[in-house]
């Protein structure tokens, strides 16, 4: 009962039931346009591009697009440009003066990076465009293109692909503004979420229909995905609090020497601070092996080939791990400041109980975030490895991808995202939120 007067308090507030109504309505017309089909082509032969992404690298790709990429929808790309592009634009955020100087510049700065992270994501979407489409002609029959192998379908089909994924870029951002936030998550999430009924249907039919273990499997699955769920959220949400005092100013304007009376509060530093960039970024790496393996015809990168085109099989999850726990490590010494944090921490008055303010404090703190992302990464390779653990136990590879992963994670941390939006505007106006526990009513307040 108290979920439901929970979302009555939702509606009651008028600029949050604008903001829900204005989301859905533009999720609506994201999951619209993945159903139409490019122009040329005949819809009612795309089941061979089905059949490539029932598994796989392309069926994780094609989770991603909520079915847009089996589709050939003018969505086939998604929003996955514009990942790639914000991913560059933060690597080199690293090495290239200018991109630092505009990090500094606050709001301004901000402006101008987008700006160029939009201009990227164009150049990537029309060098991917191609590849989709000559993909297409590999796996399609001919009479599917009723336009035939033409340039000009090739050029429009570019055009289109390259205008569908500014146009779900250009949704994302209205949905972070007009909307909840989190905007270009929330596509990537919808996506994923579009993609599950089937792939469940999928494995229904598999262990009933095939004698495969029947509902008591389902069951059991069932019960292994909420507790997966549970590991995730878990380590989405899971922080380490360093205790923070701060002296209290006199009226001189100067700290007084006795600090126990300033206020004590707390540094969270998260058990998993880069999220599933790591996850992301060690994917992006796989790709690699297969392809310049594939270069060469001898019987070693035939191999090499074999094992790395194969998402599921032993060596590639092994140096997928591997990767995972690397670039969590990286990710996290690039996207967490601990010296900087000492520096505002000390310009502030604020002090760790224990620990000099300045140069030991950083030190201190790289040591923590150190000590946490071990166990941290760990944890995150474990959940995006998962899905090969459960293909071996006899799970179909569309229902395996959502046991762990890059999907479960997008899904888990944007929903926790989206939760804590909505909480942040019935606390404001004094009402309960979805989340009952006191530390998260804490954390968005």
């Amino acid at each position: 009962m108290k979920f439901f007067e929970t979302i009555k308090n939702i509606w009651k507030i008028e600029e949050l039931k604008n903001r829900i109504m204005i989301t859905f309505g533009l999720l609506l017309v994201y999951r619209f346009g993945t159903q139409v089909v490019l122009p040329g082509i005949d819809a009612s032969q795309l089941a061979d591009l089905a059949n490539q992404t029932d598994g796989g690298l392309l069926g994780l790709l094609n989770a991603f697009t909520g079915g847009a990429f089996s589709n050939a929808s003018i969505f086939a790309l998604g929003i996955m440009p514009y990942i790639s592009a914000s991913i560059v634009v933060q690597l080199m955020g690293i090495a290239v003066p200018y991109l630092q100087k505009l990090q500094k510049e606050g709001e301004s700065g901000r402006k101008k990076i987008n700006q160029i992270t939009r201009w990227l994501t164009i150049a990537i979407t029309l060098v991917q465009g191609p590849g989709y489409i000559y993909n297409l002609y590999a796996t399609l029959p001919d009479s599917a293109f009723l336009l035939g192998d033409s340039f000009s379908f090739v050029v429009s089909s570019v055009i289109i692909l390259t205008t569908g994924c500014v146009f779900a870029m250009w949704l994302g951002e209205r949905i972070t503004d007009k909307g909840i936030g989190n905007g270009i998550s929330l596509l990537i999430m919808v996506g994923i979420i579009a993609t599950l009924p089937q792939a469940f249907l999928q494995e229904i039919q598999s262990r009933v229909t095939e004698s495969n273990g029947g509902l008591i499997m389902i069951l059991i699955e069932l019960a292994i995905w909420f507790a997966i769920i549970l590991a995730s959220v878990m380590l989405v949400m899971a922080v380490r609090q360093i205790p923070v005092q701060y002296a209290r100013r006199n009226s001189t304007g100067g700290y007084e020497k006795n600090i126990f009376g300033g206020a004590r509060q707390f540094i969270p530093l998260k058990l998993n601070a880069s999220g599933v960039m790591p996850i992301i970024f060690a994917q992006a790496i796989m790709f690699i092996p297969a392809a310049v393996a594939g270069l060469s015809d001898s019987e070693m990168a035939q191999g090499v080939t074999a094992a790395f085109s194969n998402m599921f099989g032993f060596w590639y999850n092994l140096v997928f791990a591997l990767l995972i726990i690397i670039f969590t490590y990286f990710y996290t010494a690039i996207t967490v400041p601990t010296n900087k944090m000492a520096d505002d921490l000390k310009r502030s008055g604020g002090f760790i109980p224990g620990i000099r303010p300045g140069t030991e404090t950083g030190e201190y703190l790289d040591r923590i975030m150190s000590q946490i992302t071990l166990p941290g990464s760990v944890f995150l390779a474990l959940i995006a490895i998962f899905p090969a653990i459960v293909v071996s136990l006899g799970v179909q590879q569309g229902w395996a991808l959502f046991f762990g992963g890059t999907s479960l994670l997008i899904m888990v941390g944007v929903a926790i995202d989206t939760i804590q939006q909505v909480n942040s505007y019935l606390l404001n106006r004094h009402y309960d939120g979805l989340m009952k526990s006191g530390k998260n009513r804490k954390a968005v307040a």
